[in-house]
């Protein structure tokens, strides 16, 4: 599934494709993805002008000038082409700009999902009504984990999976995340010190900002908008390097809890 980088990196490759332009055709050619997809988006969004482009969580969102915001989640395999030589049987949704440009939302086990709503009420969006800070604004800091994991005896990694404490945190960089600050993932959260949450508030910041900049992962067929795949699993530290040396030369080890895999080394991660 595309992760939060895979997202920010998507709304950045649409940006400067799609910001600032007037949308003259938005065509879905289907009636739903995981859920049916608005009847009235054609009418409201052909003619509108794209104001902004942003993400929450793992969501995109288009925002108009016609007060309206489509949103849309990319699933386990969405991705935005740009300019495709030819629609496939995959491209779910059409969008043609005033400029001439042509974009398509590809995605071939339809778990996606594209939303309509007024600007002014995004907030209310039933997703993002719980989710907690996002783990690149202000509002994740060693502080607000502290009070997140108070007295909690559940392992720290599932509880940074739960988008009620962090918004947008996957599996993978959760993993990379832990073993750039030395927690082990199944330590008690409420054990963490706060020298380790503080620590960990720096790892999850820089592992995201790294596989940004690296344009997300390889995994499956995420590509960005442009078709260029992320090159940022060829830097991981431990994910997916079951038996493999870890940088300080234990070998990487993998478990299993509630479906989800976890590597870690248990040399480096206490």
């Amino acid at each position: 599934m595309p992760e939060l980088p895979e997202v920010e990196t998507t709304v950045r490759g649409l940006r400067p494709v799609l910001e600032g332009q007037r949308l003259t055709s938005v065509e879905p050619r289907r009636a739903d993805l995981r859920r049916a997809i608005p009847p009235d988006l054609r009418q409201r969004l052909t003619g509108a002008t794209v104001t902004a482009l942003s993400r929450r969580a793992k969501y995109g969102l288009i925002e108009t000038d016609r007060g309206d915001t489509m949103i849309f989640h990319l699933g386990m395999s969405g991705r935005w082409r740009i300019d495709p030589e030819e629609i496939g049987k995959h491209d779910h949704l059409l969008i043609e700009t005033a400029v001439g440009r042509r974009l398509a939302l590809a995605d071939p086990r339809r778990f996606g999902s594209i939303d309509l709503m007024a600007t002014a009420g995004v907030a209310a969006f039933a997703p993002f009504v719980a989710l907690g800070p996002e783990p690149l604004g202000p509002g994740l800091t060693p502080a607000h984990l502290a009070a997140a994991f108070a007295g909690r005896t559940a392992p720290v990694k599932p509880l940074l999976l739960d988008q009620r404490i962090v918004a947008g945190l996957g599996n993978i960089y959760v993993c990379e995340a832990l073993h750039m600050a030395g927690i082990d993932p199944v330590k008690p959260a409420g054990k963490v010190s706060r020298p380790k949450l503080v620590k960990l508030v720096a790892a999850i910041r820089a592992v995201l900002e790294a596989a940004i900049e690296a344009g997300g992962s390889t995994l499956r067929d995420y590509a960005r908008p442009d078709g260029e795949l992320g090159y940022f699993s060829k830097q991981f530290l431990v994910y997916g390097r079951e038996g493999q040396a870890c940088a300080c030369g234990a070998l990487v080890l993998r478990r299993v809890d509630g479906g989800r895999s976890t590597f870690y080394c248990a040399r480096c991660q206490r």
